[in-house]
């Protein structure tokens, strides 16, 4: 029985081959030993928490932002489209895409739309010239008389 207690004293690793790596488990590692740090104390402690009133009165806050926000992107897409409309060379101001950078800067805007309609001319506003064979075709001659019209068919 000696024989064993010596034999274990010599082999930390009991009877287990040379060849064979180590159990990573068994192999304590050197944060085990370490004392403990400031910052894992901090980790163990209780959480901070603050009062309901006030996580929700900052919910309520955010809310608002988001909102304030989600209105100013709605009110800047419709001052990109109002804005590419007084251009008139798209027949659909909403063609192009909205992007910020049209909103502060007109060369920009330009380029943009000239890029557009070299890439898709069919978007191009068409108007149309000269007479087109509607509206007021001045005066005729002679009022139109139906009842006179159904005179002559019988």
């Amino acid at each position: 029985m000696t024989d064993t207690i010596a034999d274990s004293d010599d082999d930390p690793q009991g009877d287990v081959d040379a060849d064979t790596p180590p159990d990573p488990a068994a192999v304590a590692s050197p944060t085990d030993d370490a004392p403990n740090d400031p910052a894992d104390a901090d980790a163990d402690a209780e959480p901070e928490t603050f009062p309901r009133a006030y996580v929700e009165e900052l919910r309520t806050e955010s809310a608002r932002y988001r909102e304030r926000a989600r209105a100013a992107d709605g009110l800047a897409q419709r001052l990109h489209t109002a804005t590419v409309a007084a251009t008139g060379r798209l027949a659909d101001p909403t063609d192009l895409p909205y992007d910020e950078a049209h909103l502060d800067d007109p060369d920009a805007l330009a380029a943009a739309i000239d890029d557009l309609l070299e890439r898709k001319p069919h978007l191009k506003a068409r108007r149309p010239v000269g007479d087109v064979g509607q509206g007021d075709r001045g005066r005729a001659a002679e009022p139109v008389n139906l009842a006179a019209m159904l005179r002559d068919r019988a």
